[in-house]
């Protein structure tokens, strides 16, 4: 991973939007700091799209969706988008699976949340699964004692032996049933609602994200951006993103989209 400094100053300047993971990329301990916030605003006053790319519930991505200064948001590792209509002051959303699906799968994962908490001492559910959709997060380290990789390891091999896509972030191990990820429903979103083929023009989008659930935007992403903090997890991470910040966390993310505003009105400049 080269530091972010690296980049060059005419490849940021082409950069059409930033998309970014939400946990320990966006927010820090937790948080949404007021600089990383600020970040997200001067983004989007720049006319860039920024889109959350999370695994967060769908609860939270419709806050998200109409309340922050974003063009949309990519929830629960892929399973569905929303978009905030300002101008029919409406939501759009668009899930993979049908109502009906869904609601038979959340059958069978509140199933598996109880096996998976039997057999491994001190994970619980995470406090957002009420308003998750399609899948089962289980909280490692956000609400309860820091779980021992070991145990992370484990709850992945019980949710694949249920037949489910089991992904961990840096504060939960996700399954679902089917084998969507966040890529694909962040192409479905840039083509459904703004009519981009995003492979076409991916060189002119930005990925910032921090853990192993991120493997497949880094991999995709000419421009992937991991926070410092992603050196946590560098030995879990199938595909390293390219560059990374000096900088951990929303602090990482603030620096990253300094350097994108700074590259943007240069080239406005020097365009004019």
């Amino acid at each position: 991973m080269k530091l972010l400094a690296e980049l060059g100053h005419d490849v940021l300047a082409q950069v059409r939007g930033v998309f970014a993971d939400i946990d320990d990329t966006v927010t820090s301990d937790g948080r949404l700091t007021a600089e990383a916030y600020t970040a997200l605003h001067a983004l989007f006053d720049a006319r860039l799209l920024v889109v959350p790319i999370t695994g967060r519930p769908a609860g939270w991505c419709d806050h998200i969706a109409r309340m922050w200064p974003v063009s949309g948001v990519v929830g629960e590792n892929g399973a569905f988008w929303m978009r905030y209509d300002a101008a029919s002051r409406k939501l759009v959303k668009r899930f993979l699976a049908g109502d009906d699906e869904r609601a038979a799968n959340r059958a069978k994962l509140a199933g598996i949340g109880r096996k998976i908490l039997a057999a491994v001492p001190g994970a619980a559910l995470a406090s957002d699964q009420l308003y998750r959709e399609t899948d089962l997060a289980i909280d490692f380290c956000e609400d309860v004692t820091p779980l021992p990789r070991s145990d992370v390891d484990r709850i992945v091999a019980m949710m694949e032996a249920e037949g489910m896509t089991a992904k961990v972030s840096s504060i939960h191990v996700n399954g679902w049933f089917g084998r969507y990820d966040k890529l694909g429903m962040t192409k479905r979103f840039l083509d459904e609602a703004f009519g981009i083929d995003l492979d076409a023009q991916k060189d002119r989008f930005v990925f910032a994200g921090d853990s192993p659930n991120d493997a497949p935007m880094f991999a995709y992403f000419p421009l992937s951006v991991g926070v410092a903090n992603v050196r946590r997890f560098a030995d879990r991470i199938a595909t390293l993103p390219a560059f990374v910040t000096e900088a951990e966390a929303g602090a990482g993310f603030v620096e990253l989209a300094k350097a994108v505003l700074a590259r943007q009105t240069t080239g406005a400049k020097a365009a004019s």
